[in-house]
C-alpha cells in the first residue's frame, strides 16, 4: 500500500511539472507571436515614457497658467529696475516692493497689526512660493539659460519668474587668490568646453581638476538617460555649475530633498557659492558641516531627491574623497564682489557713503536688529534660525533655515530660501512685519540704500 502511494505521488508530480512546462512555453510563445495581447502589454511598457511625455506636454500650459495666476495675484510684476546701483556686470537691480496688499491696506497699517490679526484676516503678503509643478518637482532653469543650453529644457514645466527679478547671466567670477583681476569670467558661462582656456594660467592643476569636475555633467533625477526623466531626449545630466552658474546663481529652483511626503517639500532657490570659504553650515536645512560633505551628499542623494534607490537606477556617479577635495578647493576660492564703500571691517566708509546709506547702516545695526543674525564683515552668523513665520498665515511651520551671507546681496535676487521676496525692498518689508520692527517709510528706504552697498 505504501509503495503504491509513493508511485502515485511521483506520477502526480510529473504531471504537474509537465503542465507547468507547457504553460511557461505557451506564455513565451505568446510574447513572441505578432499581434498577441501579451506582446501588446510588453509594447505598452516600452512606450510608457512617450505616453507620459505627451500627457505632461499637454498639461504644461495649464500648469504654467495656474502658476502665472498665482504670481499675478501675489505680486505687481512691472519689472521696475534702477541703474543707480547695478549688479557686478551692469544689470539693473529690481525695485519693489512688489507684493500686493489687500485693498485699502497700507504697509504702515499692516505693520501696526499683531501677528494674530494679520493671520486671522489673511493679510500676510509673503506666503511660501510653491514650485509650479510640486507633484513632479525638480530643477527648473530660466529661459535666458535655456537659450544657450536648450538640453536643460523640461517638457512638463517652465520657469515662472520674470527675468527682471533674476541675477545677471552669466554672472561674474571673483577669486580670493587673485582679487586684482576682478571678474575672471570674461563674460562667458564656464563649461567643460572652455574652462581650461579661461583658467589654465591662474589656477593650479589641483584647482583646475576641481573646476573640471564642477562643470562635468552627471545623471540627476529629472535629467538622465532612463525613461524616468523630464527631458525630451536622454540626458547626460546636470553639472554643479548648471545650477550654480559661474559659482553663483541665476535663479534656478528645485524642491528640498529632506521632507516627505512630496507635498511637504518646499521650493528652494539656488544660493550663490560666493563666500563659501567663510561659511560653516551647508544646505538650507541639512546643516552639513563642510563643503566636501555637501558636495558628496549632493551627488549621492540630493541629486536624486534624497532617493538612493533612484540614484542607483539612473546612474549615480560616486565621487572619491580626493575628487571632492579638489572640487572644494575651487569652490572655496569664490569671492564676494568688490564693495567699494565698505572698509576692512565690512562697515561703511563715511567718506564714501551717502547720508541715506549711513542712516541705513545705523538702522541695520540698531533698531532693525538685522545684525543679530547678519553681523559684519560678511553679514552671517553661520547659524540657522526659525523665524516662526507661521504666526502670520495658515500653514505648516517652515522651521530653522540657514543664515546666508548678505555680502553681494544686490547680485542675487530673489531672496529668502524659496525666492518669495523678489526685491531688496520686499525683503525689508518682510522682516519689518516678521520681526515687528515698525520702521517708518524713510527708515525702510535708508535700510535699502545701505543693503545695496554690501
Amino acid at each position: 500500500m505504501f509503495l503504491a502511494y509513493r508511485s502515485l505521488k511521483r506520477f502526480l508530480l510529473k504531471v504537474t511539472a509537465g503542465i507547468l512546462a507547457i504553460g511557461f512555453l505557451a506564455a513565451a510563445l505568446a510574447f513572441l507571436t505578432p499581434g498577441s495581447k501579451a506582446l501588446n502589454v510588453w509594447s505598452w511598457k516600452r512606450s510608457n515614457f512617450k505616453e507620459v511625455m505627451e500627457k505632461e506636454k499637454k498639461e504644461k500650459p495649464e500648469v504654467m497658467a495656474r502658476q502665472r495666476k498665482l504670481l499675478e495675484e501675489r505680486y505687481n510684476l512691472t519689472g521696475k529696475t534702477t541703474k543707480e546701483v547695478t549688479m557686478s556686470r551692469g544689470k539693473p537691480i529690481p525695485v519693489g516692493p512688489t507684493a500686493r496688499l489687500k485693498k485699502g491696506i497700507t504697509w504702515q497699517e499692516l505693520a501696526g497689526m499683531s501677528p494674530e490679526e494679520i493671520k486671522k484676516k489673511g493679510l500676510f503678503p509673503y506666503l511660501p512660493l510653491p514650485h509650479p509643478h510640486p507633484a513632479n518637482g525638480g530643477m527648473v532653469f530660466p529661459p535666458i539659460q535655456l537659450k544657450q543650453f536648450p538640453e536643460l529644457t523640461r517638457f512638463d514645466v517652465d520657469f515662472d519668474l520674470p527675468d527682471a527679478y533674476l541675477p545677471e547671466f552669466p554672472p561674474a567670477i571673483f577669486l580670493t587668490t587673485r582679487p586684482e583681476l576682478g571678474d575672471v569670467s570674461r563674460g562667458q558661462v564656464v563649461t567643460l568646453d572652455n574652462f581650461y582656456e579661461l583658467f589654465k594660467d591662474i589656477l593650479t592643476p589641483v584647482q583646475l581638476e576641481g573646476l573640471r569636475l564642477l562643470v562635468t555633467r552627471f545623471p540627476q533625477q529629472q535629467f538622465n538617460a532612463t525613461d524616468d526623466r523630464k527631458s525630451e531626449k536622454p540626458s547626460q545630466g546636470v553639472s554643479c555649475f548648471d545650477c550654480h552658474v559661474n559659482g553663483h546663481t541665476t535663479g534656478q529652483f528645485h524642491l528640498n530633498p529632506d521632507n516627505r511626503p512630496q507635498e511637504a517639500r518646499f521650493r528652494i532657490d539656488t544660493p550663490s557659492l560666493r563666500g563659501t570659504f567663510i561659511q560653516q553650515l551647508f544646505g538650507s536645512k541639512r546643516s552639513l558641516r563642510s563643503v566636501e560633505d555637501f558636495t558628496e551628499f549632493e551627488q549621492r542623494s540630493a541629486y536624486f531627491d534624497g532617493d538612493h534607490v533612484a540614484a542607483a537606477k539612473k546612474g549615480i556617479n560616486p565621487l572619491s574623497r580626493e575628487q571632492v577635495m579638489h572640487m572644494a578647493q575651487f569652490i572655496n576660492m569664490l569671492d564676494f564682489p568688490h564693495a567699494p564703500k565698505l572698509n576692512e571691517y565690512g562697515r561703511l566708509n563715511p567718506a564714501k557713503a551717502t547720508e541715506a546709506e549711513l542712516r541705513g547702516e545705523q538702522i541695520f545695526f540698531g533698531k532693525g536688529r538685522c545684525s543679530k543674525c547678519h553681523p559684519a564683515p560678511y553679514y552671517t552668523d553661520n547659524l540657522a534660525h526659525d523665524l516662526k513665520v507661521e504666526r502670520f498665515y495658515e500653514g505648516r511651520p517652515e522651521g530653522p533655515i540657514k543664515t546666508f551671507p548678505l555680502r553681494g546681496l544686490k547680485d542675487s535676487p530673489p531672496y529668502l530660501h524659496d525666492g518669495r521676496l523678489l526685491t531688496i525692498e520686499d525683503t525689508v518689508e518682510f522682516f519689518n512685519l516678521v520681526l515687528e520692527l515698525k520702521l517708518s517709510d524713510q527708515e525702510k528706504k535708508d535700510l535699502v540704500a545701505f543693503l545695496r552697498q554690501l
